[in-house]
């Protein structure tokens, strides 16, 4: 068979058709497989001290400027290192949505969480921001020297989610019902696809949309996203960029940052936090049960924010 007759995917991953993806051998579990990932496809790493596999959540929120990142990420790409970059998209869903003249609502799960209220065109929205800020981190990060690769949670069904058919929401001291809600969880990664391109040397660049069981496409939540993507490649590290320097004691206080957190503490931890940072812990928290060995939570506006992060600089939970 001619090169030319294989398919966008299989000449991306150089697999013939004939050996689609659903026939590659079964994601093994870790020290199972041939490299430091458990997974067959990907290089042997073990005994490297060098080589370190990484999951960047960019964040989408106002005042973040993705350069820094977009270099340490270049930095560790360059160094041997193996990244898959999560993002973020509220503020450019905001800002869309204002030039659309489309008002942004949120609501209050009665669990507690404040999330973005999606119907269908909030969710057309969202997708189109989630698009565009995509495009723009893979763009600055092939300008890096970084094979990056932008993909939607819904290609290759890479990011699977369950829709929230019915969303309780707290409005008013009253419990409401919303039934027409694009909004998800994300239950599941394709290790298996992202070890493949990792091997082939590429970076993906990952939007928080997923794909549910109905097909249809939902908004997720990044870190969340960014957690099940780190347990699934069972990561060194899981670096969450945000707006604030880390976990605040005192949220008028930038210096009052927790240097150190306890993964036993966790849960008890995202009941004294609310909005964004409280769903940071619930994904550090989910992604340290999934096997990573730990998660930090720091500032996306300095100057090289991974790089810091990974030298401690932030709240380490591990």
């Amino acid at each position: 068979m001619e090169r030319g007759d294989w398919s966008p995917l299989a000449r991306l991953l150089w697999l013939p058709q004939e050996q689609p993806l659903a026939s590659t051998p079964p994601l093994h579990r870790s020290g199972e497989g041939v490299g430091g990932w458990g997974h067959p496809f990907l290089p042997n790493t073990k005994g490297k001290e060098q080589a370190m596999r990484y999951v960047v959540k960019v964040g989408g929120g106002a005042g973040l400027d993705p350069s820094g990142a977009v270099a340490d990420i270049a930095a560790l790409v360059r160094e041997g290192h193996m990244v898959v970059v999560v993002h973020g998209c509220s503020d450019a869903t905001n800002r869309l949505a204002a030039e659309l003249g489309v008002a942004v609502r949120h609501v209050v799960t009665a669990a507690g969480v404040r999330s973005r209220r999606t119907d269908a065109r909030d969710m057309t929205i969202f997708a189109m921001a989630a698009a565009q800020v995509n495009g723009q981190l893979v763009g600055a990060l092939q300008a890096a020297g970084v094979r990056a690769l932008g993909l939607s949670g819904v290609d290759g069904a890479v990011l699977r989610a369950t829709r929230k058919a019915v969303l309780r929401v707290i409005e008013d001291g009253r419990q409401l019902v919303i039934r027409d809600d694009f909004t998800g969880r994300v239950e599941a990664a394709d290790g298996e696809l992202l070890s493949l391109l990792l091997a082939r040397g590429y970076v993906p660049v990952l939007e928080p949309v997923a794909l549910a069981s109905d097909g249809s496409a939902v908004n997720v939540d990044g870190d969340r996203a960014a957690a099940i993507v780190a347990a699934t490649l069972e990561a060194d590290a899981l670096v969450i960029l945000t707006n604030v320097p880390g976990l605040l004691r005192d949220l008028a206080d930038p210096v009052s940052i927790v240097a150190a957190l306890d993964p036993a503490s966790l849960a008890a931890s995202e009941q004294q936090v609310s909005g964004g940072m409280r769903r940071k812990l619930i994904g550090a928290r989910e992604a340290l049960e999934g096997g990573v060995r730990r998660v930090i939570l720091a500032d996306g506006r300095v100057e090289h924010p991974v790089t810091a992060a990974l030298a401690g600089k932030g709240t380490v939970i591990a």
